[in-house]
């Protein structure tokens, strides 16, 4: 899979004699990449035990044809399974019923989820609090005691059935209670990595149009946002780099296609071409995010997601024109030196193909290039979710979570302010 830009030189992104930044690269699942790999699920679980856990998505349950396949290559494998369904985006209360059913049951020796990100945030706390058996609010960043996690956590393996949040490869399980007074906020710890993630991109030939485009603007933004962290090093530079080419390489046709009605299938299609680069850069984000951290895009979809009901990567899409575009004028305003400004023009360069005679005008295409990006994607603006002129102060208030804190230049209120309001 190639995943290289092809336009002839980037800009220069810092000088070449500036040293690296010490940096720790935390704990990764093992991973295992490509079309056709989920048949090799049966033997990953059988290594950690004979019973498993499985959470998936609540309309598999009923017996989609693709579960089916995988139920019975897990039952042929003689395991004995336990099957929970959900749906929608997990909320606390959610996940303390799985763990105490499933502790009711009697002990399992691994948790498997096989969804998209809600469905794998999901499996994901269970199998932390198994074990321990106390509720998940007890650790909940922003919410109740935040008590330090002690573990152990039952072995998780991750199997994404979208290409967007990178949950696969991220330490932290996004829990979420809706309106006045709601939130979304992290369950967060090493211990929870998935021990092994399988990233099959067949599993994403029944996506629509609207998963996909919604998906993919959240992976598009964590590898964006992560490139841009005060946070970022050159491990995660390199895979934010590789993921956002592979990005440009695959939302749109993979997006096309699906409207077009080719979303399925075969392996030589454009639209497998296409998941497959999707799926590896939903993955790429993932493992950067988890590293290096976001920004500004990610601090407003908290708030967004716990107040309205904007889907995250939505979220993300309606936003992200408007955050690129005020984050570039702060910082040439206050920060001008600043090396984000730079990685700017890198990332116009990598996604439009073109350089101009300077970073300036280079970065310029960017913003323009990430509105046609949800226009083509057709990605809904927020006031579609109720959200009104009216209700900017409190989601502003309620932005400056971690997400915010490793942006690249630190915002004021009313410059986050204005981000909504150009997202209306």
């Amino acid at each position: 899979m190639n995943v290289q830009p092809e336009a002839a030189q980037p800009p220069e992104v810092e000088p070449a004699a500036l040293a690296w930044p010490p940096f720790t690269v935390a704990r990764l699942p093992k991973v295992v990449f490509g079309p056709g790999r989920a048949a090799e699920l049966p033997g990953v679980v059988r290594t950690f035990g004979e019973r498993a856990l499985v959470v998936l998505r609540k309309s598999w349950v009923s017996g989609d044809e693709e579960w089916l396949r995988i139920h019975a290559g897990l039952a042929d494998a003689g395991l004995r399974l336990t099957i929970e369904g959900v749906s929608g985006e997990p909320s606390p209360a959610v996940v303390d019923a799985i763990v105490a059913r499933t502790r009711a049951r009697g002990p399992v020796d691994v948790v498997v989820g096989i969804g998209g990100g809600s469905v794998l945030d999901t499996a994901k706390a269970v199998a932390g609090l198994l074990i321990p058996g106390n509720s998940v609010r007890d650790h909940l960043e922003g919410v109740g005691p935040e008590l330090p996690y002690r573990g152990p956590s039952v072995p998780f393996v991750a199997v994404p059935t979208t290409a967007g949040t990178g949950s696969e490869a991220t330490k932290n399980a996004v829990l979420s209670e809706r309106g006045p007074g709601g939130f979304k906020k992290s369950f967060r710890d090493d211990a929870l990595v998935a021990q092994v993630a399988i990233v099959d991109s067949d599993l994403l030939a029944a996506c629509p149009p609207d998963v996909i485009a919604g998906n993919g603007m959240d992976a598009l933004t964590q590898l964006l946002e992560s490139y841009l962290s005060s946070r970022a090093n050159p491990f995660t530079d390199a895979l934010a780099l590789s993921g956002l080419a592979a990005a440009r390489d695959g939302l749109l046709t993979w997006h096309a296609e699906a409207v077009a009605g080719r979303g399925g299938g075969g392996a030589g299609t454009l639209a497998a071409a296409a998941r497959e680069r999707m799926a590896y850069a939903a993955l790429c984000s993932g493992i950067c995010l988890a590293q290096a951290g976001l920004g500004a895009v990610h601090g407003l979809a908290s708030p967004l997601g716990a107040q309205f009901p904007v889907p995250h990567g939505v979220a993300c899409g309606a936003t992200l024109a408007a955050a690129t575009r005020v984050n570039i004028a702060a910082l040439e305003a206050r920060d001008p030196a600043c090396v984000a400004l730079s990685r700017y023009a890198t990332i116009a360069w990598l996604l439009t193909g073109s350089a101009a005679a300077d970073d300036a005008e280079t970065r310029a295409a960017l913003v323009p290039e990430l509105e046609s990006w949800r226009a083509r994607l057709d990605v809904p603006r927020l006031s579609s979710f109720g959200l009104a002129e009216s209700d900017i102060p409190a989601i502003v208030a309620d932005s400056r979570g971690s997400s915010m804190k490793t942006n690249p230049v630190t915002l004021t209120g009313d410059e986050i302010a204005e981000i909504l309001r150009a997202s209306l």
